[in-house]
């Protein structure tokens, strides 16, 4: 079966644009054109992915994103316009993967879609579950599932992949371009403030369950893990 995408935004042409880019690669693209049909859509049948205008009548894209990460780590790329940095920013913050900015190219599009999925699919193969243990963290690849001293931690797909690339070497420090690359591959740009707004999400997720200094910046230089011990 083919996967489902989510297209949510109240121009037709768009949705038509993206749908046809989408259904060319191979995937199936279903529509809402507003956010309370976007949350009734994921309620009655949960996509693979959602692309979400954040400009949206009824319920803007920013508190559809913020109803979904209640309970969820369904991928979200924000379709967002050109001079909106501010709301491209935010939605990063409140959990958003990534961005497209209109207009866009539908390759970018289908490209970026294609990072995300991949980040959020844990490997089909593995004898022994693929753990990183660092202190009381415990980050594991094939469930994709994430624990500090027994928590659970809701990641989405691109949080959880920038955690596993700085859990893989622990104790190196790891620049902002190789995170980048990473996560996202060298065909795509991203900006800096991209990979900040996702480590400043992850640092307040480890916080809230007690790993207070989980990711320690080291400054001019880049990022390593901290200290994960429970207090």
């Amino acid at each position: 079966m083919s996967t489902p995408i989510l297209i949510v935004d109240d121009d037709p042409h768009i949705r038509e644009v993206i749908g046809f880019a989408l259904e060319s690669a191979g995937f199936t693209p279903h529509f809402a054109a507003d956010g309370k049909a976007a949350l009734a859509h994921i309620n009655a049948a949960p996509p693979r992915l959602m692309l979400l205008d954040i400009g949206l009548p009824e319920i803007d894209g920013l508190e559809v994103c913020r109803e979904v990460r209640k309970s969820s780590d369904l991928p979200i790329l924000f379709l967002t316009a050109r001079d909106d940095e501010i709301d491209r920013i935010i939605g990063l913050e409140i959990g958003g993967d990534d961005y497209v900015t209109k207009p866009f190219s539908p390759r970018e599009l289908v490209a970026r879609v294609k990072a995300i999925l991949k980040r959020a699919v844990p490997p089909r193969v593995a004898a022994t579950p693929e753990r990183h243990l660092w202190g009381d963290l415990d980050l594991d690849t094939s469930r994709h599932l994430c624990r500090f001293a027994g928590q659970g931690v809701l990641l989405t797909a691109s949080e959880f992949s920038l955690l596993a690339t700085l859990l893989a070497r622990p104790e190196n420090v790891h620049s902002r371009a190789q995170l980048m690359d990473a996560i996202y591959g060298h065909n795509i740009h991203v900006s800096e403030r991209t990979i900040d707004s996702h480590i400043r999400n992850i640092r307040a997720k480890l916080a809230k369950v007690g790993c207070k200094d989980g990711i320690f910046t080291v400054h001019g230089v880049g990022l390593r893990m901290g200290v994960c011990q429970k207090a």
